[in-house]
C-alpha cells in the first residue's frame, strides 16, 4: 500500500508547486490503478478516495474551472471503482488458486514421504524440488521398495503438471509396488505398469521411467523406458547407462512396437547409482546452458549419498539462479558392505549400452 500512496502524494506535491497544476491531476489515477494489483478492494477504494480528495482540494486551490474539475474528479472516481472491482476479482481468483494448490500439494505430499536412509544393502538419499511455478506440483515420481526378489525402485516423470499428473503418478506407483512384489522378472513389472497405463491414459499421455532391481549381491538390473540415463558412479568414473535400443515411454508401447530391454550391471561395494528426472539436466542458467550433471556430480561425490545430493542440489540452484522452472528429483543409491536383511517400508513415496567419463 505504501507505493500507491507515495505516488499520489508525489503527484499532488508536483501539482501544488507547478504553475500548470491542474494538468497533473489525471496522474493521481495511477495510485488506485497500482493498488489494484497489490491490495484488496477496500484498500483500493481508500487510495481512490484519497486521490479524489486531493484532486478536489488542489483543483479548488488552483482555481480550476468547474467543468474541467468535475470531469477530472469523475474520471478519478471511475478509475477507482474499476480498480476496486479488478482487485475484488483478483483476490477471489487468488483464494481459489490457493485452495486448489493446497489440495494438490496435500495430495502429492501424501505420496511424497521420506525414503529410509538405509534399505537392505543400500544407503539411500532423495532430493525433490518443485518448480517455482503457479501449479507448484508436477508428475515427477519415485519409489523404492524391498521385495522377495530384492530391492526394486522406480524414478519417472509424467507428461504434464497439476492434479492430472499427480493422479497418473499415483497410478504408476500403485501398480509398481504391487507388481514388484508379485513378479519375479523385472520386465514383467514393467509390463504390468504398461498395461495399466494403456487402459487409463489418454492418447497423448505417457510416463518416462527407469525401473531398477537388485536381485542379488553384485548385480543390478535396469529397464529404461524413454527416461534420462542413470549414472553409475564407480571410483572416479561416471558411467552413463545408455539404453541398448530405442524404447518408448510407458503408455506408448502399442504405438511404437518396441519392447523394453533388461540391462545387467555389475554393482559391488562402494558403487553408486544416480537416477534423476529431466528437470535436472534440462535446467538452464542465464546463458541458456543446460546443467552439466555428469561433470558436476564428480565434484560433489562422497561416500554419503545424503551429503552428495545436498551439495548437488545446491549447485543446481546456483546454476539456475535460485529458481527451477520444472520439477527436479534426484535419487542416489550406494552399495554398502553390510548385507542387511530387507524389511518392509511403511508407506509408498511420490514425487516425476554405457558411456563413461573420467572425473577431473
Amino acid at each position: 500500500m505504501g507505493a500507491p500512496v507515495l505516488i499520489i502524494c508525489a503527484v499532488a506535491l508536483v501539482a501544488f508547486v507547478s504553475g500548470s497544476g491542474p494538468d497533473w491531476l489525471p496522474l493521481l489515477a495511477v495510485g488506485p490503478a497500482l493498488a489494484a494489483a497489490i491490495a484488496g478492494p477496500w484498500r483500493v477504494l481508500r487510495v481512490g478516495v484519497l486521490a479524489v480528495a486531493l484532486a478536489a482540494v488542489l483543483g479548488a486551490y488552483k482555481g480550476t474551472p468547474g467543468d474541467k474539475l468535475a470531469i477530472g474528479l469523475a474520471a478519478l472516481t471511475a478509475v477507482t471503482l474499476a480498480s476496486g472491482l479488478g482487485a475484488a476479482v483478483r483476490t477471489r481468483r487468488e483464494r481459489v488458486l490457493a485452495a486448489v494448490r493446497s489440495v494438490a500439494e496435500a495430495a502429492q505430499h501424501a505420496l511424497l514421504l521420506p525414503v529410509p536412509e538405509t534399505v537392505g544393502p543400500f544407503q539411500v538419499a532423495v532430493r525433490y524440488s518443485a518448480a517455482a511455478a503457479e501449479a507448484r506440483i508436477g508428475g515427477d515420481l519415485y519409489a523404492l521398495v524391498p521385495t522377495p526378489y530384492g530391492v526394486r525402485l522406480i524414478v519417472g516423470d509424467v507428461r504434464g503438471k497439476g492434479l492430472p499428473a499427480v493422479s497418473t503418478a499415483a497410478l504408476v506407483l500403485g501398480v509398481f509396488r504391487e507388481a514388484a512384489y508379485d513378479e519375479p522378472d523385472l520386465l514383467d513389472v514393467v509390463d504390468r505398469i504398461e498395461r495399466s497405463l494403456a487402459r487409463n491414459l489418454g492418447p497423448d499421455d505417457f510416463v518416462t521411467a527407469v525401473v531398477v532391481g537388485h536381485p542379488r549381491p553384485g548385480r543390478m538390473e535396469v529397464v529404461n523406458c524413454g527416461h534420462a540415463q542413470p549414472l553409475l558412479l564407480r571410483g572416479g568414473d561416471v558411467v552413463a547407462v545408455e539404453s541398448s535400443g530405442p524404447v518408448p515411454p510407458l503408455g506408448l508401447r502399442a504405438l511404437a512396437g518396441e519392447e523394453p530391454v533388461l540391462q545387467v550391471l555389475p554393482f559391488s561395494e562402494g558403487d553408486q547409482l544416480l537416477l534423476y528426472t529431466d528437470g535436472v539436466v534440462e535446467a538452464r542458467d542465464h546463458g541458456r546452458r543446460f546443467y552439466p550433471l555428469e561433470e558436476r556430480v564428480t565434484r560433489h561425490l562422497t561416500d554419503d549419498p545424503a551429503r552428495t545430493l545436498a551439495a548437488l542440489h545446491d549447485d543446481l540452484l546456483d546454476h539456475v539462479g535460485g529458481r527451477l522452472h520444472d520439477d527436479a528429483a534426484l535419487l542416489l543409491l550406494r552399495s554398502t558392505s553390510s548385507a542387511a536383511p530387507v524389511t518392509e517400508l511403511p508407506v509408498p513415496a511420490l514425487t516425476g549400452g554405457m558411456r563413461g567419463t573420467r572425473a577431473g
